[in-house]
């Protein structure tokens, strides 16, 4: 009798029946979740303001760093003012959002803010309209807001030049989707004996292996794995970000992606990784917590200072994160001046100490906010 060889996950007898070694991935299960209680409790003695400012910090870069990690760039400023408008929070570096970053942020605050709420075919399908509201993904149209149709030909992850490409996984048939995402949304709605962690772990690998759109999956994936880390959380406030660490390990993400979608049903391996990936991303809200109360006392040491309209659009851009170095250029770009206006903005800020000039480095000179 010829042995059949399976070559994914899916292929598997008995799939999606996953199995895992919990004596594996218990200790570092409970670190997170003693992290996870000690973070909420932290922030909650915080006021309402501050709280505020540590959500659209850690939200905004969940979203930018989501969206990295498939290769698309968004701009920060717009991100912040879709967020803040939507959360009815005050920002003053306002902007006005496209259509595709406001979709992006309304995809994110419904998978947190609504983590009670049951996941559905529609739901995921609204998800999917949001991402692509103009239902092309680059210059290729897509079906936007139902299951991808393979009309030409199997959904694969490929990389490497045309003509030579290597494939890194191929998803089940199209034909399968509804019955397979059927049991998906069964599964996520019901089966409330496994730890909530665990579960967004496997929730992550399932979505991504079914690939059920034909694009977007990967930054659904991650709001559904989200979405059940809030309920893990017992809050809708996020501030702590898996898309960032994913981001920053994004090479080992896509090796144990494709080393787990080739093997059998026994995802340990994967969920060691995704929890101590997690054990990570509540390590470095310690930085994020950083920057909003060091912008916090930034104000509070400053308020008799005074600034203009562009000065304080510029202290907050710098006080968000601005990467980069910040040049008088830069200044009347973001802020729509002219140099010599810029300059003597800048000028300003040094006499108030509150920008310094950098050590030489390059043809010009740039400028950091003082004691950060």
């Amino acid at each position: 009798m010829r042995r059949i060889i399976l070559k994914y996950i899916y292929e598997n007898k008995n799939w999606p029946k996953f199995e895992w070694d919990i004596s594996v991935i218990l200790k570092t299960l409970s670190i997170v979740r003693n992290k996870q209680g000690i973070l909420k409790g932290r922030m909650d003695s915080l006021g309402l303001n501050l709280q505020n400012e540590a959500l659209l910090e850690n939200l905004s870069v969940d979203i930018i760093k989501s969206s990295e990690i498939e290769g698309e760039t968004l701009d920060p400023v717009q991100v912040r003012s879709s967020l803040a408008r939507q959360l009815g929070i005050d920002y003053s570096g306002v902007a006005v959002p496209d259509r595709n970053v406001d979709g992006i942020v309304e995809m994110m605050l419904d998978a947190t803010r609504n983590y009670i709420k049951p996941l559905s075919k529609d739901r995921l399908c609204s998800w999917h309209s949001s991402l692509f509201p103009a239902g092309r993904s680059g210059m290729h149209k897509i079906t936007v807001g139902g299951w991808r149709k393979d009309e030409k030909g199997p959904m694969q992850v490929v990389s490497g030049p045309v003509g030579r490409e290597k494939v890194h996984y191929q998803a089940p048939p199209a034909n399968l989707l509804e019955d397979e995402m059927e049991k998906f949304i069964i599964w996520i709605n019901g089966s409330k004996e496994t730890d909530d962690v665990i579960k967004s772990g496997i929730a992550h690998l399932w979505f991504v292996t079914l690939h059920p759109f034909d694009d977007g999956n990967g930054r659904i994936a991650r709001a559904i794995s989200d979405l059940l880390l809030t309920r893990s959380d017992d809050t809708p406030n996020r501030y702590y970000s898996m898309s960032a660490q994913i981001n920053r390990m994004r090479k080992n993400y896509y090796d144990i992606l494709e080393k787990t979608q080739k093997g059998g049903l026994d995802i340990t391996e994967w969920l060691d990784w995704f929890i101590k990936c997690l054990n990570y991303a509540l390590d470095s809200t310690e930085v994020t917590l950083n920057r909003v109360l060091f912008k916090n006392d930034f104000w509070k040491k400053n308020s008799d200072t005074v600034f203009n309209l562009r000065q304080k659009k510029m202290i907050n851009i710098i006080l968000d994160g601005f990467e980069g170095r910040l040049t008088t250029k830069k200044w009347s770009k973001i802020t729509k001046c002219s140099d010599d206006t810029a300059l003597r903005d800048i000028n300003d800020l040094i006499l108030k100490k509150v920008l310094i000039k950098d050590l030489p480095g390059g043809r010009s000179t740039s400028y950091s906010l003082e004691g950060k």
